[in-house]
């Protein structure tokens, strides 16, 4: 997991001006941001010749951007103002499991889409959930919730359907302790999705 500071301007048109200034002073204040990593997994199995598109993942809209989600009850939800994710959530996971899937050496090609041959499978996955959740005792837990579904591209056959889903306590409300827990999150529930997706594309 990296971190790097960088500062953001935002040009907000059509807006009332107290409005538009408050707007323009938050996405000017510094951000942390931070880039989850790919996850290795040991693999014995000989490589084959198969191709893999990984779509890249659905997710409601308050999980959908590059913010840090924070979940205070069952009907709301609010974000850390100083720190993002470098990339959406969606994409951010897109871009882990291509580069957890190439590590494997098991199959011939794994990229997004517009990129490599026609492959003969597609990834689909659902994010249901990514994001802190403010428990009753005022403890945070970071919970990781996706749906993996692996199709057959010449007939969109379903290959098979697995959610793969994990919550991890966090110490507290801090960035880097929030972006660590997640991390940890990927790091259990990858090995556990990876050998299951590459099972139906061999």
């Amino acid at each position: 997991m990296t971190l790097t500071r960088r500062t953001f301007t935002l040009a907000v048109l059509g807006l009332p001006g107290c409005t538009a200034l408050g707007v323009l002073n938050d996405a000017a204040m510094p951000q942390d941001t931070y880039v989850l990593q790919p996850v290795s997994i040991a693999s014995q199995a000989r490589r084959s010749s198969q191709t893999l598109l990984v779509l890249e993942p659905t997710a409601p809209a308050a999980i959908a951007i590059d913010r840090m989600l924070i979940q205070q009850d069952a009907l709301s939800v609010t974000y850390l103002s100083d720190a993002r994710w470098a990339d959406t959530v969606p994409k951010m996971l897109q871009t882990i499991l291509i580069q957890s899937i190439a590590s494997s050496g098991q199959i011939g090609f794994v990229g997004a889409q517009g990129a490599g041959p026609v492959p003969d499978a597609v990834l689909l996955t659902r994010i249901d959930a990514f994001g802190v959740e403010q428990q009753a005792d005022r403890s945070f837990v970071a919970r990781v919730s996706f749906e993996l579904t692996v199709l057959r591209d010449r007939d969109q056959q379903v290959l098979g359907t697995q959610r793969f889903t994990t919550t991890l306590p966090v110490a507290d409300d801090q960035a880097d302790t929030i972006a660590r827990s997640f991390q940890r999150a990927l790091e259990a529930l990858l090995p556990q999705a990876l050998p299951w997706v590459l099972a139906r594309v061999r």
